[in-house]
C-alpha cells in the first residue's frame, strides 16, 4: 500500500517513520527541496502544494491508497481537494475550509449555539491604499467601522489572521483605540475580529473513525500573560476530571456541525463558566512534539500509528489505557545561559521522572521575550512525570533555574 504525505516538514518525520513501520511506501510533496519529510520518503516531488490542481494531478499518477496528515496550516485545503479527486477517505475540501477560515469555522458553528461571542471579518485590503498605507481619509472611514460596523463587540477583543492556524499575526486588544492602531499595523491579509472569552486554555488531540469520535487527551496550556499569550507548557488532565467529560460531550457536537469524518484533529477550548468553548480546530494532529512525544507518553496511544493502521484495516485503538500526570514544558527562560546542564545533572536536581529531555541551548545564547511558537520550539522541550501541576511547576523551574 501506499500512503501520501502534504506538507513534508520535520513534524511529517514522525508519520512518515510509523508509516515505514508497517510497510507503507510514502509519497511526500513539499515546495521546499530541503524538507526534511522529502528526505525520508520512498518518493518525493519538489511542488507548490498550494496549487491544488498540480498536487492533484501529481498524485493521480502515484495513486496513493490514503493520505496521511501531519501539523499543516493553511493548505488543509489542498488535502481535502485531493481526497475529494481521488475518491480517498479523509478531510474533504469543504470541511477543510471550515477548518482553517476562521471567519466561515464561527459562523458555521454559531448557528448550532456551540460558539457564543461576536466573530467579524475584516478585509484589510478594502481600508488599505495600494501601496498598503493608512491615509487619513481611510483612517476615518475605519474609525466609522470601529464605532458602527462592529455593533455589540466587546473588549478585551483578538484580531487574528482569517486563514491558517497558529499563534503569528495576533493582537490582544483592549479598547478601540488599540484595535485602529492595529488595523494599521497589519499586513494586507484578510483578519478576522472576535471577543476575548476569558477563561483558562486547554489543547484537544482526537481522532475520528467510522465508529465516532474518540478524545485521546485533553491538555492544560500554561501561557504566557498578554497580549502574546504563547504557549510555553501543557498539563495533562485525567479523564476522571469533570471537565474532561464536558470538552468530550462538546466537541463530539462541534465535530458534527463540521462535518468531520475519518480524521486526526487537534483543538484549543478554553474553560468558561457556562462551559467549553472552540478557540479553533483542524483536522490534523497537533505539532510542538505534541502529538508524536507527549500525547504517545501520557496515553500510550500514538495517533499517527493507530489512524495508519485504520487506514490499513488492522486493529486500531484510540482510547488511553490510563492517562499519566505528565508536563512537556519548553525553554521559555531570558538573559543570558551561562551553562547547559547535562541530562544527568538535570535528573539528579529533580523529585520527579524526567520522562524526555531535548535541548538545543548553548552557552552564551541570549534568550529573548517569547513572542511566538517560532521563538520557542527550536530551544528544545523536556517532559516531566509527577502528581499535582503545582508540584511539576517547581520543578520546571528548578531545571531553568540550572541555565541562568
Amino acid at each position: 500500500m501506499k500512503a501520501a504525505i502534504i506538507g513534508a516538514g520535520g513534524e511529517a518525520l514522525h508519520t512518515i517513520k510509523k508509516a515505514h513501520e508497517h510497510g507503507l511506501s510514502v509519497v511526500a510533496l513539499d515546495g521546499n527541496p530541503q524538507a526534511e519529510g522529502l528526505k525520508a520518503a520512498d518518493q518525493k516531488f519538489v511542488i507548490d502544494i498550494s496549487n491544488e490542481d498540480v498536487t492533484i494531478e501529481t498524485l493521480k499518477r502515484e495513486r496513493p491508497d490514503f493520505v496521511l496528515t501531519a501539523p499543516i496550516g493553511r493548505y488543509l485545503t489542498t488535502i481535502g481537494a485531493v481526497n475529494d479527486a481521488l475518491g480517498l477517505p479523509g478531510v474533504s475540501k469543504e470541511t477543510a475550509v471550515l477548518c482553517t477560515d476562521k471567519l466561515k469555522f464561527h459562523e458555521t458553528l454559531s448557528k448550532k449555539n456551540l460558539r457564543k461571542c461576536h466573530c467579524f471579518g475584516i478585509d484589510v485590503r478594502a481600508i488599505a491604499d495600494t501601496d498598503g498605507e493608512i491615509s487619513e481619509e481611510r483612517a476615518f472611514q475605519m474609525e466609522h467601522s470601529v464605532k458602527n460596523e462592529f455593533f455589540g463587540l466587546t473588549f478585551p477583543a483578538i484580531l487574528k489572521p482569517r486563514y491558517g492556524s497558529g499563534s503569528r499575526g495576533i493582537y490582544m486588544l483592549a479598547d478601540k483605540q488599540q484595535l485602529k492602531e492595529a488595523l494599521c499595523a497589519v499586513g494586507r491579509e484578510p483578519y478576522v475580529l472576535e471577543e476575548c472569552v476569558a477563561g483558562e486554555e486547554y489543547g484537544v488531540d482526537g481522532a475520528v473513525t467510522k465508529d465516532g469520535f474518540f478524545m485521546i487527551l485533553l491538555r492544560k496550556k500554561e501561557n504566557t500573560p498578554p497580549p502574546s499569550r504563547q504557549a510555553v507548557g501543557y498539563f495533562s488532565v485525567l479523564p476522571d476530571d469533570s471537565f474532561w467529560q464536558q470538552v468530550k460531550n462538546y466537541m463530539a457536537e462541534v465535530i458534527a456541525c463540521l462535518g468531520l469524518e475519518e480524521c486526526l484533529l487537534h483543538a484549543d477550548v478554553i474553560r468558561t463558566g457556562q462551559g467549553p468553548f472552540v478557540v479553533e480546530l483542524s483536522a490534523r494532529p497537533s505539532g510542538h512534539n505534541l502529538h508524536n512525544l507527549f500525547t504517545p507518553l501520557c496515553t500510550g496511544v500514538d495517533m499517527a500509528e493507530e489512524y495508519i493502521k485504520y487506514r490499513m484495516g488492522l486493529p486500531y485503538c484510540f482510547e488511553a489505557a490510563c492517562t499519566k500526570p505528565m508536563m512537556i514544558h519548553y525553554f521559555d527562560m531570558q538573559g543570558t545561559v551561562r551553562e547547559v546542564p547535562d541530562q544527568n545533572r538535570v535528573e539528579m536536581a529533580l523529585n520527579v521522572k524526567l520522562a524526555a529531555w531535548q535541548c538545543n541551548l548553548k552557552e552564551g545564547d541570549e534568550l529573548t521575550n517569547v513572542s511566538n511558537g517560532h521563538s520557542l520550539m527550536g530551544r528544545g522541550f523536556f517532559v516531566l512525570e509527577g502528581e499535582a501541576d503545582s508540584d511539576l511547576l517547581v520543578q520546571a523551574q528548578r531545571i531553568k533555574s540550572l541555565f541562568l
